[in-house]
């Protein structure tokens, strides 16, 4: 008798909302469609911006024989890939960019010069604090983006295994054995959350 109990309540219970995919998901208030979508691809451009903007500072402290100098500069090449890419979707969409853009090219290139100037390992530490945030980011993004969106979603999820890759390297190359480790990661993933949220709505 229970059981029947328990199935009749099953059998009337309102569908689970956690059930559902985020992506599939919109509430009152929400953004529409058009402007979440742009808001991504003006913070996916301001993000990538600002990347390469820190690996240029790196590169500029460490010169061309510092024996990280060509794996940060692979990094900064796909990192401006991934540039060119959100601006020709900023220009195809007709997204306005972040009215930041001047501060992540002051900030990103002072973020990486200083960090590799208080070393190889400090430079690698930065790396694998901003992939970590970008990894999130991007999880998130994919996670909203149906199937009418695809071609950017691919996009997005080829660029975060990348970003994942860097990450990878960075720990590979000592990241955290950088003295101060845990405190240089909490203050640029605060710096880079930050810049996130700023970028989406400025």
């Amino acid at each position: 008798m229970k059981d029947q109990e328990h199935a009749n309540d099953l059998a009337n219970a309102s569908p689970d909302r956690d059930a559902t995919p985020k992506r599939l998901r919109r509430l009152p208030g929400d953004l529409t469609r058009k402007d979440e979508l742009a808001r991504m691809i003006r913070v996916d451009q301001a993000g990538e911006y600002g990347a390469r903007r820190i690996y240029e500072g790196q590169l500029a402290v460490m010169g061309r024989n510092h024996p990280n100098s060509e794996t940060v500069r692979h990094m900064h090449q796909q990192e401006l890939r991934h540039l060119e890419t959100f601006d020709r979707l900023v220009s195809e969409r007709r997204v306005r960019p972040t009215a930041l853009q001047p501060v992540w090219h002051i900030a990103g290139f002072a973020l990486g010069a200083a960090t590799a100037m208080m070393g190889d390992k400090a430079a690698m530490a930065c790396t694998v604090a901003v992939e970590e945030v970008i990894d999130e980011h991007y999880a998130k993004q994919s996670e909203r983006l149906d199937d009418d969106e695809a071609d950017l979603r691919d996009t997005i999820e080829e660029f975060q295994a990348e970003e994942l890759e860097h990450r990878d390297t960075a720990l590979e190359h000592g990241a955290e054995q950088a003295p101060g480790y845990e405190a240089l990661s909490a203050a640029v993933k605060t710096g880079s959350r930050l810049a996130i949220w700023l970028s989406e709505r400025l």
